[in-house]
């Protein structure tokens, strides 16, 4: 079995942490025990890009578990569990290609590598397999019989290629389901962003102005839980609609010019890029904070960053201070 992952002696602390996080997921557990009997997939190819983490482990194991012969890469090169990767791969036989903090050849190496599997289905988050396997890996359209897609971005990628004429075979939404967005984005996302942002920087957000680029479910999630912690909400939205439900659910909205001036915490979950540049950044406090939530790299300008900074340095993991 080929497979790419950091440490294969990270495996047994991975597979705790899978099964710590199984607890939490008692409708797959009940789908994974059905599918152990019925083997609906059996004898199907699965090729995965998602974020490699204790969740997707679970699914992947279900989907094993019905048959199916799953191969799995990395959505994200900054999300992945390494000790989560390894598990799969020793204690389950599932081939994972997949290193946190991977660069972006061997990122593209791991999305070749499952594709060369030959899958029947995809399942993406992000819509780089599929964009892939359609730009570079046209021979093997032909046995492709459908898919999943996660993520919004993901999905605007693909109702683009369709309205195009490109996208060779039906692709299902995952994100539109009412069990995603307003749960997984909302709830989840909102959480977990906080989430980061707080383990990273080891703020306080209570009395600090928190600005949320960006009022979809996901940008929703994140306004309520920082409100819920104390902080000043404001609002950037481009979208009339949105941006007046975020006035009636009680926050200030402004556009980002205005935003930047005041904000101490700048977030972005628009799906859009260069929400943040280079105007924004020259007005911005001394000590300012800005993260991204969207799934790629490109909704805050880094390269107007490093082109506007006296100097840089890494004051702690996974924080770079700009001068």
């Amino acid at each position: 079995m080929d497979y790419d992952v950091k440490d294969l002696t990270l495996a047994d602390k991975g597979q705790l942490r899978i099964e710590w996080a199984e607890q939490d997921m008692p409708v797959l557990r009940s789908i994974r025990e059905r599918f152990s009997r019925e083997k609906p997939l059996q004898g199907v190819r699965l090729a995965a890009c998602l974020h490699v983490t204790t969740e997707t482990a679970n699914l992947a194991i279900t989907l094993q578990a019905g048959g199916a012969q799953v191969a799995l890469c990395a959505s994200n090169p900054l999300s992945t569990q390494d000790d989560v990767a390894a598990a799969l791969v020793k204690h389950h036989g599932i081939p994972v290609f997949a290193i946190k903090g991977e660069d972006h050849d061997t990122y593209y190496r791991h999305i070749h590598a499952v594709l060369d599997t030959r899958p029947h289905i995809t399942m993406d988050d992000g819509a780089d397999l599929v964009s892939t396997l359609h730009s570079q890996r046209q021979e093997l359209l032909g046995e492709v019989r459908g898919g999943t897609e996660e993520t919004t971005t993901g999905v605007i990628r693909l109702r683009a290629m369709a309205q195009d004429g490109v996208l060779r075979y039906p692709i299902i939404a995952v994100n539109d389901a009412d069990t995603k967005h307003l749960f997984d984005n909302r709830y989840g996302t909102g959480q977990s962003t906080i989430d980061g942002i707080l383990r990273a920087t080891n703020i306080l957000l209570a009395g600090r102005t928190v600005v949320v680029a960006g009022y979809g479910w996901c940008g929703r999630g994140v306004a309520m839980r920082a409100k819920g912690m104390g902080a000043h909400v404001i609002v950037t939205e481009v979208d009339p609609l949105r941006a007046l439900e975020a006035v009636m659910d009680g926050y200030q909205v402004m556009p980002m010019a205005d935003a930047a001036r005041v904000g101490d915490v700048f977030v972005t979950l628009t799906g859009d890029i260069h929400v943040l540049r280079e105007e924004h950044f020259a007005v911005m406090k001394s000590g300012a904070i800005v993260a991204n939530s969207g799934h790629f790299n490109v909704e805050i300008d880094s390269e107007a960053l490093e082109r506007m900074k006296v100097s840089k340095r890494r004051i702690r993991e996974f924080v770079d201070e700009y001068v």
